[in-house]
């Protein structure tokens, strides 16, 4: 079977959730090295060794970073270029949910904790990884320099209902689909493609505890496929915009949620 991505992928988050769904469904079809960056530097490590022990030619690289720090990111992209060559995707993952709670009764510290994280450190990361796409040769008009797929949300394109009150993560989210929009078109020309996808709920460690007790109850109720998505559910289709089958596609924020918003 022919593989259908190739190179080096560049993961935030990629230690748990998404992030590390990702890595292994990009090292399963045809990735040869992965650059993996997370807070958590044990979690980091159990999971370059178990793609290790299932890939055996992979090449793994892990960087305890917070996307907070401009310099660290940019300093993990540099030290990934200069190890594997070059960057050929980039897949922004790390984010959190924040405090729960109506506008009225959130304290600034809580919005710009989730706005620095989810919004901003996510636009330091695409920087970083579109200025060293920039300086990397094209490899066709279907492949180009690179590709950059940005994990949004559902609630980037909608808000809640059900009374759930996220305020500084839909803002976040929201802005993730409007930057995504806009460094597409500034950037295609220059043979980079980015996209979003926009997640429905999924099992992952960020709200497994609130599947788990019932709290989402109602709202997954509410899903037509009856169930929420698996974290490797949410990979197929990152590897599908990270690769030459979605070469058309440029800009878009592709939402995946089980038919909960159709």
């Amino acid at each position: 079977m022919a593989h259908q991505v190739q190179g080096t992928a560049f993961i935030t988050g990629g230690a748990s959730g998404i992030g590390e769904a990702t890595a292994h469904v990009l090292a399963k079809n045809g990735i040869s090295a992965l650059a993996l960056l997370d807070v958590n530097p044990v979690l980091l490590e159990e999971t370059k060794k178990q793609l290790l022990s299932e890939y055996a030619q992979l090449r793994v690289a892990v960087f305890q970073v917070d996307v907070r720090d401009e310099g660290a990111v940019e300093d993990a992209v540099r030290k990934t270029a200069e190890e594997f060559g070059q960057i050929d995707i980039g897949v922004n993952a790390a984010g959190i949910s924040g405090k729960p709670g109506l506008s009225h009764d959130t304290e600034l510290s809580d919005w710009q904790r989730v706005i620095d994280i989810n919004q901003t450190g996510l636009w330091v990361c695409q920087r970083a990884l579109i200025r060293q796409m920039l300086k990397q040769e094209s490899r066709g008009a279907r492949e180009g320099r690179g590709t950059i797929v940005n994990i949004a949300s559902m609630y980037g394109v909608r808000a809640p209902s059900g009374g759930i009150a996220i305020a500084p993560y839909v803002a976040a989210k929201h802005a993730v689909v409007g930057l995504t929009k806009m460094d597409a078109k500034l950037y295609a020309a220059e043979g980079i493609r980015i996209n979003a996808i926009c997640p429905g709920f999924v099992e992952t460690p960020m709200i497994r505890r609130s599947i788990e007790s019932g709290a989402l109850d109602s709202q997954v109720a509410m899903i037509p496929l009856g169930r929420p998505a698996m974290a490797d559910e949410i990979a197929n289709v990152i590897l599908f915009l990270a690769s030459p089958m979605s070469s058309y596609m440029c800009g878009e924020a592709m939402v995946v949620d089980g038919g909960l918003t159709a």
